[in-house]
């Protein structure tokens, strides 16, 4: 998710004379740039023997992602040698790491070698078989018989998704041997720069979730992106126990735009345009992304394992674009409802992201939403909703200045440092521009500057917070470095964010006044389900005494406790009767129980269903309910029950009626 990351250029100077001047990371590089970690970091100032013990791991969790080569021995051996990595750097050995490698290796290449033989003429997919796809519920094999075992239901649940994609079995049986061929080509041809390089990205994940080293194509990728030039898919992707997952949708984006992706997707494969399909699981991700990019037009075809209630492959071609800012932008419109015999005008705003570009000045997501309220203040609303649902966050200035559109003279966010130096963002507005009833919709979705804007909205009581239990729980700030010797940048949380109320919104996130059922309310997303979160904190309160005290057309009423308890009772009720939400419960409770097993029985069994309504020109269907439908029922029913608690707060506060000022 999107965080305060800004580029900053650092200049090292190296101890080690002339021949430090390579473009490749080196051993003796390493405990350099160790150092420069531990001087920025936020709250990790020494090299702890906690912090080794986490690198360790974080680095035996790169070398065998999903957990089908090592053995509990072999991870133990390497936790023994690995142990010493640290002193060895210093005289630029890095025996452990190399090693490391070479073990790796030597199992990839068992692999290979039980691969071929298990797929010989002799063999029949097992479709009563079942596989626990998440390495984390299952572990590492303790023998080599548990070993094959698991690697036997992948064989079985990577050969049938080659049938599903229309291969025959000789064919399926090739591709998926030249994949494991694959494998262990690439980790023949790894050098030690790049071993080192994932050494120091396990140090950095060791500190946190969102500290990183950037490789030299990485820092590209980083840098483009900031630009929003890129051209692709407009998905942020992430690495997850071998599968390569998306992350969140970037607004304006092909695949937001045409609605067939969404965040926690795995991607199987990846085909070119009338090419055959690439496997992906235990790749890197720098070369997944290669393989996704390209250029403005050219279509790209992905398979996506999709885990909810049930298990489902499928394919997704998308045309590669460069985002659209007019598809990123803030929209609004007008609906009504009946409040008794009354009319009740309800303004609904989506912000789908807080976007802008500094440098150019060019159009900003605080322009486009103060325009957008005039807009409704002319409709003569009596209540307005924010959607800010599926905004994964962006500028923090932005979404400062969004704040001050709803209340003036107002603290906004603090910031702190590694040195405990408390830096208070505000809004210098003399004037808000909407001062009625105010309503903001929020999912775990919503990340960091969105949970800025909602959490400061909420400390001063100015909106009702309505969604899921709460927000994503992304707290701190990133900054991102240039090494020199094009040797790609590093990655490092230097501070934490504050809500007015003195609480960070760091791992609990901003909580809702009135939960609803959602798609996304799930255990395994959010801040605290990554490795290694920092703790949440608190500093003094900096709220704004005199935020509510002007009178005239800024002047806003504070949302009272009693009437968010009425408010939530009446939601309830209607929420218990809503064939939308109890369709998302159901969903919800299904998806519990499979807990992440896959049975290809039921997989085969699904993908025959779509590919028949493929046949005949229908959508694809997800349990007798159109896919699409479905996920847009669901956002319909939380916009929609905004809009009846927005009419239920009018006709409670009839007296505050917002018209033209």
């Amino acid at each position: 998710m999107p965080g305060k990351v800004t580029l900053i250029t650092l200049c090292l100077f190296w101890a080690y004379g002339t021949s430090a001047l390579a473009t490749t990371l080196q051993c003796a590089y390493v405990p350099q740039l160790f150092d420069i970690y531990l001087k920025y970091h936020y709250s990790q100032k020494s090299l702890s023997e906690e912090l080794k013990v986490h690198t360790t791991e974080q680095f035996i969790k790169s070398l065998d992602p999903s957990k089908t080569m090592l053995l509990e021995s072999d991870v133990e051996t390497l936790r023994a040698n690995l142990g010493n990595v640290f002193t060895t750097m210093k005289a630029g050995t890095c025996g452990a790491i190399e090693d490391s490698g070479k073990l790796i290796l030597q199992k990839a290449n068992e692999n290979l070698e039980f691969v071929k033989t298990f797929l010989d003429k002799n063999y029949k997919l097992d479709e009563t078989a079942t596989i626990t796809l998440d390495p984390r519920k299952r572990g590492y094999p303790k023998n080599k018989e548990e070993q094959q075992e698991i690697l036997k239901k992948m064989v079985h649940f990577q050969i049938s998704n080659y049938l599903l994609s229309d291969q025959k079995l000789p064919e399926a049986k090739k591709n998926l041997i030249h994949r494991y061929e694959l494998v262990a080509k690439r980790l023949k041809e790894d050098k030690l720069s790049q071993q080192l390089e994932n050494y120091l990205e396990a140090y950095a994940l060791a500190l946190d979730p969102h500290s990183s080293y950037l490789s030299k194509d990485s820092m590209e990728d980083f840098q483009i992106q900031m630009q929003l030039s890129l051209e692709g898919i407009g998905a942020s992707l992430t690495s997850q126990d071998g599968f390569t997952v998306i992350d969140s949708l970037i607004a304006g984006g092909s695949a937001e735009r045409t609605g067939v992706l969404k965040p926690k997707d795995k991607i199987l494969s990846v085909s070119q345009d009338g090419q055959k399909p690439v496997t992906i699981m235990d790749m890197e991700l720098r070369d997944v992304v290669k393989l996704i990019r390209g250029k403005k037009g050219t279509k790209v075809t992905l398979t996506i394992l999709r885990q909810s209630d049930t298990t489902s492959t499928f394919d997704a071609t998308i045309v590669r674009d460069k985002i659209d800012i007019k598809e990123q932008a803030a929209k609004y419109y007008l609906e009504t409802r009946k409040a008794g015999t009354k009319d009740v005008r309800v303004g609904v705003l989506d912000l789908p992201s807080f976007y802008g570009d500094i440098e150019k000045n060019t159009r900003s997501s605080s322009e486009d939403v103060k325009k957008l309220l005039v807009k409704a203040k002319k409709d003569k609303v009596e209540a307005l909703i924010l959607n800010l649902s599926k905004n994964g966050g962006g500028l923090l200035d932005e979404a400062v200045k969004i704040s001050g559109l709803f209340m003036a003279r107002a603290n906004v966010v603090a910031t702190k440092d590694s040195k405990a130096k408390v830096e208070v963002l505000a809004d210098d507005d003399e004037e808000a521009v909407f001062s009625g009833p105010l309503l903001v919709l929020i999912s775990p979705l919503s990340a960091s500057a969105s949970e800025i804007l909602a959490g400061a909205l909420k400390d001063y009581r100015r909106a009702i917070i309505v969604g899921s239990e709460h927000t994503f729980g992304k707290g701190s700030v990133q900054v991102v470095s240039n090494l020199p010797l094009d040797l790609g940048g590093l990655k490092v949380t230097t501070g934490m964010f504050f809500l007015p109320g003195g609480v960070s919104t760091q791992l609990g996130g901003v909580p809702s006044d009135i939960v609803l059922p959602n798609p996304f309310n799930s255990d395994d997303l959010g801040e605290k389900m990554l490795d290694y979160p920092l703790g949440a904190q608190a500093i003094k309160p900096f709220i704004s005494p005199e935020a509510n005290k002007a009178t005239g057309p800024e002047h806003w009423a504070p949302v009272k406790p009693d009437v968010v308890q009425k408010l939530m009772d009446r939601s309830q009720a209607r929420v218990a009767k809503d064939p939308k939400f109890l369709e998302i419960k159901k969903n919800l409770e299904e998806a519990s129980k499979n807990e992440g097993v896959v049975k290809l029985a039921d997989l085969r069994k699904k993908s025959k269903v779509e590919k028949t309504h493929e046949k005949s020109k229908k959508k694809k269907v997800f349990k007798g309910v159109d896919e699409d439908t479905r996920e847009k029922d669901a956002e319909s029913a939380l916009v929609q029950e905004g809009i009846n608690i927005a009419t239920d707060l009018v006709a409670m506060e009839s007296s505050h009626v917002v018209g033209e000022n």
